[in-house]
């Protein structure tokens, strides 16, 4: 009876084996009362981790790069420099630049690098930037590309292409020397609404007449078409300009761009230089230095 109980397991299993392989996978030719496999307990898979932000909101340093909007010209005296009133690292109170926001007063002077030179272009920040990375810092601020677009005539403007690989140039060399530096990169302001909004001003006429910006406010009360047609190619290079930041920037993790937030500012009167009706006042400064913190801070 023991044998004839053996031969039958041993052909009930073998019959399994073969019925399993003509019918579709997944049939499996477990022991006796095991459960099939729709019936097994499925294994919970364990979700991936959710990558940190490397963006810090409130770093503990900030070096700034650019041109004479960031040396905030003209802000404080006709014709000068007036840092103290910088958007980005002035110490001026009524302005409170976004180094004081994010470094409080007392830090401001050993914790904040203004490198910006009135009358920069893009061309030169490469050079700007191996400056910033000496110091190390936690943050570099971005505003470069105003005086690519003010040239004397339109033609004279910086080429896209060069633009963008002065950018990225300037981008790599950052890198080289501050690897973990976080970067905000503001975008061109709209210079063709500042050309609106001050040649309401008899006085920023006079000023303009010396030679500001000629490509954008040359013959600044001329509506005539041709005059139109310039203004407008030097709006069109300043978007493409600002398309260039937004997509090198967009390429480093630890870059943010304004998102176009100074280019669609609407600076007005009192927001412009009561010396020149182009550069902005103390006020105008604040409101870029507001700008900035909300971007940055943005968690």
């Amino acid at each position: 009876m023991r044998g004839r109980r053996r031969i039958r397991t041993t052909a009930v299993s073998a019959a399994a084996a073969l019925l399993c392989a003509g019918v579709a996978s997944g049939c499996t030719t477990g022991s006796p009362g095991a459960a099939p496999p729709a019936e097994r307990k499925a294994s919970t898979p364990t979700p991936s981790p959710t990558p940190a932000s490397l963006w810090d909101v409130s770093p503990g340093s900030v070096a700034a790069v650019g041109d004479s909007v960031t040396r905030a010209f003209d802000a404080c005296a006709v014709l000068a420099d007036c840092p103290e009133a910088s958007w980005a690292t002035g110490t001026d109170t009524a302005v409170n630049s976004l180094a004081l926001r994010l470094l409080g007063p007392g830090k401001v002077a050993t914790r904040s690098w203004n490198l910006a030179r009135t009358g920069a272009r893009m061309a030169e920040l490469p050079e700007q930037m191996a400056g910033a990375a000496a110091e190390k810092p936690e943050l570099v601020t971005v505003m470069m590309g105003a005086n690519d677009a003010c040239r004397p005539t339109p033609e004279l403007m910086t080429p896209v292409a060069d633009f963008r690989f002065s950018f990225e140039t300037a981008l790599a060399r950052l890198r080289v020397g501050a690897p973990k530096a976080q970067v905000y990169v503001s975008s061109v302001p709209d210079l063709k609404h500042l050309w609106s909004t001050g040649r309401l001003s008899p006085a920023g006429l006079k000023v303009w007449k010396l030679g500001i910006c000629g490509s954008m406010l040359a013959d600044a009360e001329d509506l005539g078409p041709a005059a139109e047609r310039r203004r407008t190619a030097v709006r069109e290079r300043v978007v493409a300009y600002n398309k260039v930041l937004e997509e090198v920037c967009a390429e480093d993790e630890r870059c943010r761009y304004d998102g176009g937030a100074v280019f669609g500012f609407r600076f007005d009167g009192g927001q412009l230089s009561p010396w020149d009706w182009f550069h902005p006042s103390r006020d105008g400064q604040a409101r870029l230095a507001e700008l900035a913190y909300r971007r940055i801070t943005k968690e």
